[in-house]
């Protein structure tokens, strides 16, 4: 289990004998996806949608409604809940002792072997960065984004790599390289994404994808979408934010 330790601006808090946790630092955390509108937020993780206001107790969970012991609120512009609904909904296990927050979670599992941490590296144009991401929640997550944004099969380019290429019709740019490692430090899954140089006008590039991926392990490649990047750029913030992320090398001049 990860048993890490959840830092955050605003303390617990204990209201009617129960709990009561911030939202979001927590929820990105488990890598539950919180979206406002007005006073009331949406959570959402895999088939699992959660819906709460502001000082109500009512709660919609996949449709149906309830009812939470302490009504969510809101303290130094952080929303509170009860933490132990929270963890109970998502199925994790959230402890409180001595003002720390800890969660413990289940690794990612992937052909039978537990997943420890993410290593992604990328390029610029003098140097290159290699960094981890851990916490089961973040490699659950950045996992599910690969596997449900990766698209129809596609032949490989014929022009691509780490080199920005900008004098040949369709080639590609590698924008990095995520290895989701074992406990040893193994590389069990590889995902290369890569996006294609647009140095050239519109109708020269017709016909090649903007975006595709290579699944190392399979040696296959796959169209794959910006948004997709996007989200997988959102969750490494996330994890930077809250200490998730370690760099293990920068050669970046």
């Amino acid at each position: 289990m990860d048993g890490v330790v959840i830092a955050s601006d605003v303390n617990p808090k204990t209201r009617n004998n129960r709990t009561m946790v911030p939202l979001r630092v927590i929820s990105e955390n488990l890598g539950v996806k919180v979206n406002w509108s007005g006073s009331e937020v949406t959570l959402t993780k895999n088939d699992m949608q959660v819906i709460l206001k502001l000082n109500s107790n009512t709660v919609v969970i996949n449709g149906k409604t309830g009812l939470l012991d302490v009504k969510p609120y809101l303290k130094n512009n952080r929303t509170l809940v009860p933490m132990r609904f929270l963890a109970e909904t998502f199925g994790f296990n959230v402890n409180y002792k001595n003002s720390t927050v800890t969660v413990d979670t289940q690794p990612l599992v992937i052909d039978n072997v537990k997943i420890k941490a993410i290593q992604e590296e990328f390029h610029m144009t003098m140097g290159g960065v290699v960094r981890q991401i851990t916490g089961n929640a973040y490699n659950k997550e950045m996992y599910n984004i690969f596997i449900e944004n990766k698209g129809g099969k596609v032949e490989a380019p014929a022009n691509y790599s780490w080199h920005y290429d900008i004098d040949t019709p369709g080639a590609y740019y590698k924008n990095g390289q995520y290895d989701f490692l074992d406990f040893e430090g193994n590389s069990i899954k590889r995902f290369d994404i890569y996006t294609l140089i647009k140095s050239f006008p519109a109708e020269t590039l017709a016909g090649y994808p903007e975006v595709v991926i290579y699944d190392a392990t399979e040696n296959q490649w796959y169209l794959f979408t910006d948004t997709a990047i996007q989200s997988i750029n959102q969750l490494i913030d996330t994890a930077s934010k809250n200490g998730f992320l370690k760099i293990i090398s920068n050669t970046v001049i």
